[in-house]
C-alpha cells in the first residue's frame, strides 16, 4: 500500500455516513438537482446514485452498468464525496482515459462543488479537496537537480549541460514541476537524473515546501478525491503485493474506497500488469545509469572505482550478448513469440548481476548516510528486481502464467521479457476485492446479452452486487443503423475484394453525410490501405481526413475533428472507446469489420487453452464477448447527448451471414436497421443532413 498518509494514531471512530440519505434526497424527482439547480431529473441516475451510496456505506462491492447519457460520473462523485467527508477516508476514482480524466477533473468536481454549495444542508461538503496520482517519475526534484547541477561533469557529457540547464531555468517559474508542462520534452537520459523517481527524494532529504513531489505528496494525504488512471493503479498494486498491506482496510492509501470508471477495460489493464516486463533498452539504461563506460559517466563515476565499473561494463557486455541472442535466434521471423519451456536462453547475465550487486552493496555500505548511500541501495534493489524477474523468466515454472518474448521500438530492435497470469480474477481478488472496503465498477458496457455474470467471473467478483440501467436516449428516434450485406467476407481469398468493397462504402456513406464521421478498423493495415485509396476524394470533397499514427495523439485528433465540423477520422483499437465528441461533428460511425482480436497473442493464446482443458470454448467464452463489450463501446460513440443524431454504418456482413451476428444486432440501441447493398445504396440510404 502507498505511504502517502502518515497519520497512524488512533482516532474515535466517524459519525454513520449521510450518503445514502444524502443521495436520495439530491437525486429524487423534484429534488436538489431538479428543482434546486434545474437539471434534468434522470431515474436512472437516481438509482445509480442510490445504489453506490449503499454499497460505499456498506463497504461492499458493487459493479453497476450504465448506459451513455445516464450521467453516472455524478452517481458515484456525489455520494463518494459526502462517504469521504463523512468518514474521513478518501475516495479513488480510477479511469481508463485521458479523456474521462480530464472531465471529471475540469468538468464533473467543479459541478459538485455548485452542488454542494446550492443547499445549506450540503455546505460542509463544498470545499472538499482534490488531486490527480501521477508517477513519481514526472515529477522534478529540487535535490537531484541540485546534485546533478554540482555532480554534471561525473554525470554528463558536454552537450548535456545545456539541456540540465534549460531544465533548471524551468525550474525556478514552475508551480508543480510536472515534466509535461516543459517544451520541448526534457532529454530522458537527463530527467532520468532529475526526476524524484529515486529514493533521493524523500521527507528526508528534500524540503516539503521546495520539492515538488513532496508538495504533491502534501496534497494527496489532504484530498478527499484522488484521480488516478487503471494503469497506474495496477503498476501500483502490483509493486507493493498484498503482504506489505496485511490486514488493513484499502487499496492504495488506508481506509480508502474505490470506483473504476470504465471498468470494462479493468481485466486488460490489470493482466498487463500482474506480471512481469524486462526489456534490453531498460536493462541497458539501468546500468548505465550506474556506469557508461563510452562516456565515462554515471553514479560509479563519482562513489565508485575501477573494480565497480569494469563490473557495469561486464553486465553491459553480458546483457548484450543474452538480448541479442533472444533478438536473432528467436524473434528471427516474428515480432512476438511464446514460451513454454525453461531454458530458451544461457543465463548469461545472472553471474556478472550477482557480482554488481554485492560489489555496490559494499560501496553503499562505505558512505555515510545521505542522498548517494540512499541512490546506491535502491540501484541495488533495481539490480536485484531485475535478477529475479530474470530468473523467473528463464525458469518457466508458474503454470497459471504465460511466457512470451516481444521485439518492439522504431527499429524493432527492443527485446522484452514478459509474463502475465492467464486468470486475472484471483489477483484482482486479492488486490482489490478482499480489501475490506467498497470497490464499485461501473462502465457503459460491462454486460454482454443483457448478463452480467461472465464480467463478475473475469474479475473475481462472482459474490458481488450487481445492476444494469438503460441508457434515457431516444435511440429509435435519434440513431439509423445500415448493415451491408455485399462486402466480401475477409479471407484470404478475397482480401482484396474486401477491401475494394471497404473503399467504395466509406468513400460513399461519408460523403453523404453533412457531418463528421468516425471510421473505426479492425487493422492498421487496412486502415492504410483505405485511406490511401481515400484521401484524395476527402480532399476533393473538403472534407477535412484525420487518421491515428500519424502526427497527432487521439486527444488531439479527437478535438480536430470536433472543430472541423465535417471531418472524416479513421482510428484503429484506441478509437473504439474514450472518443466523446457530441453534436454534428461526429454524426456518423463506420464499423468496418467486427472487433474479434485474433487468438494469436501469447496471452489470448493460453487462456483458450486455458478454457479449452475446462471443457469450455474459447471463442464463445473469450473472442466472442470481448468482441461484443469492443462493438458496444464502437457503437456508443456516436450519441453521445439527447440531442445527439447520427448513423451507424456497418460494413461487415458477418453480422448478417454468421449465426452469432444476432448477438451483434442484440446488442445496438434499438432493433430496426436497413440492409445495404453497393447496386441499390442510393436509395437504401438517403442523405442525412446532421444539422436535422
Amino acid at each position: 500500500m502507498i505511504g502517502i498518509r502518515d497519520d497512524t494514531d488512533s482516532a474515535p471512530p466517524p459519525p454513520p455516513s449521510r450518503a445514502p440519505a444524502l443521495a436520495a434526497r439530491i437525486f429524487a424527482e423534484g429534488g436538489w438537482l431538479h428543482d434546486g439547480l434545474q437539471l434534468e431529473h434522470r431515474p436512472q441516475q437516481e438509482q445509480m446514485a442510490r445504489t453506490v451510496a449503499a454499497a460505499m456505506k456498506a463497504d461492499e462491492a458493487l459493479l453497476f452498468e450504465a448506459g451513455t447519457g445516464v450521467g453516472k460520473s455524478l452517481a458515484y462523485l456525489l455520494p463518494g464525496l459526502i462517504h469521504a467527508i463523512d468518514q474521513s477516508r478518501q475516495l479513488i476514482v480510477s479511469t481508463h482515459t485521458i479523456s474521462l480524466q480530464e472531465q471529471i477533473e475540469t468538468k464533473d468536481l467543479p459541478l459538485c462543488r455548485r452542488v454542494f454549495r446550492s443547499r445549506p444542508e450540503l455546505a460542509a461538503y463544498a470545499d472538499f479537496k482534490s488531486a490527480v496520482l501521477v508517477g513519481k517519475g514526472n515529477y522534478l526534484c529540487p535535490t537531484r537537480l541540485a546534485a546533478a547541477l554540482r555532480d554534471r561533469q561525473e554525470l554528463f557529457a558536454t552537450p548535456e549541460h545545456s539541456e540540465l540547464q534549460r531544465i533548471a531555468t524551468w525550474a525556478a517559474t514552475s508551480t508543480d514541476g510536472l515534466r509535461h508542462e516543459l517544451s520541448p520534452a526534457p532529454a530522458p537520459e537527463v530527467w532520468e537524473w532529475v526526476n524524484a523517481d529515486s529514493s533521493a527524494c524523500s521527507r528526508k532529504h528534500c524540503d516539503g515546501e521546495r520539492c515538488f513531489y513532496q508538495r504533491a505528496r502534501g496534497r494527496l494525504r489532504q484530498a478527499q478525491v484522488i484521480i488516478v488512471n487503471h494503469s497506474l493503479l495496477f503498476a501500483h498494486l502490483n509493486a507493493s503485493g498484498a503482504a506489505e498491506k496485511g490486514g488493513t482496510r484499502g487499496v492504495l492509501f488506508p481506509d480508502d474506497f474505490v470506483v473504476l470508471d470504465e471498468g470494462h477495460t479493468v481485466p486488460e489493464v490489470a493482466t498487463d500488469h500482474f506480471g512481469l516486463r524486462l526489456s534490453s533498452y531498460g536493462t541497458e539504461r539501468m546500468l548505465k545509469y550506474l556506469y557508461n563506460p563510452k562516456t565515462r559517466r554515471g553514479l560509479l563515476a563519482k562513489h565508485g572505482g575501477p573494480v565497480e565499473q569494469q563490473l557495469v561494463a561486464d553486465a553491459l557486455d553480458a546483457a548484450e550478448q543474452f538480448f541479442g541472442f533472444l533478438r536473432d535466434r528467436l524473434l528471427d521471423k516474428h515480432a512476438l513469440v511464446r514460451v513454454r519451456d525453461a531454458g530458451a536462453c544461457e543465463p548469461w547475465l545472472d553471474g556478472p548481476l550477482l557480482a554488481l550487486i554485492k560489489a555496490v552493496s559494499t560501496r553503499a555500505d562505505q558512505l555515510d548516510e545521505g542522498p548517494a548511500r540512499d541512490e546506491l541501495l535502491e540501484q541495488r534493489g533495481r539490480l536485484q528486481s531485475c535478477q529475479t524477474s530474470l530468473r523467473q523468466w528463464l525458469e518457466v515454472a508458474d503454470p497459471k502464467f504465460v511466457y512470451w518474448l516481444e521485439r518492439t521500438g522504431r527499429r524493432h530492435s527492443i527485446v522484452t521479457l514478459r509474463t502475465a497470469p492467464i486468470d486475472v480474477a484471483p489477483y484482482l481478488r486479492e488486490e482489490l476485492l478482499a480489501r475490506h472496503t467498497s470497490v464499485v465498477f461501473t462502465s457503459a458496457t460491462l454486460a454482454v446479452g443483457g448478463h452480467i455474470e461472465p464480467f463478475q467471473e473475469r474479475v473475481g467478483a462472482e459474490s458481488a452486487r450487481t445492476a444494469i440501467v438503460h441508457s434515457p436516449f431516444d435511440y429509435a428516434r435519434n440513431m439509423r443503423v445500415y448493415v451491408a450485406a455485399d462486402v466480401p467476407l475477409p479471407t484470404a481469398q478475397g482480401a482484396k475484394l474486401a477491401i475494394a468493397a471497404l473503399v467504395d462504402y466509406i468513400r460513399f456513406c461519408t460523403l453523404r453525410v453533412s457531418g463528421g464521421s468516425l471510421v473505426l478498423f479492425t487493422s492498421y493495415h487496412d486502415m492504410r490501405q483505405v485511406a490511401d485509396a481515400l484521401a484524395g476524394d476527402f480532399a476533393a470533397a473538403q472534407r477535412p481526413f484525420f487518421m491515428q499514427g500519424l502526427d497527432f495523439s487521439r486527444t488531439e485528433l479527437t478535438r480536430r475533428l470536433q472543430a472541423a465540423g465535417n471531418g472524416v477520422l479513421f482510428g484503429t483499437d484506441s478509437f473504439w472507446a474514450g472518443v466523446d465528441v457530441p453534436g454534428p461533428s461526429l454524426s456518423q460511425v463506420i464499423i468496418t469489420r467486427l472487433p474479434f482480436d485474433p487468438p494469436t497473442h501469447p496471452v489470448a493464446e493460453a487462456k483458450g487453452e486455458w478454457i479449452r482443458d475446462r471443457g469450455g470454448s474459447p471463442f464463445n467464452e473469450l473472442t466472442l464477448p470481448d468482441a461484443l463489450i469492443k462493438f458496444r463501446q464502437g457503437v456508443g460513440r456516436l450519441i453521445r447527448s439527447a440531442t445527439d443524431r447520427g448513423i451507424i454504418t456497418i460494413l461487415d456482413s458477418r453480422i448478417l451471414a454468421k449465426t452469432y451476428g444476432q448477438l451483434f444486432l442484440d446488442s445496438l440501441p434499438h432493433s430496426q436497421f436497413t440492409k445495404l447493398t453497393l447496386e441499390l445504396r442510393n436509395e437504401q440510404f438517403p442523405p442525412f443532413d446532421s444539422r436535422g
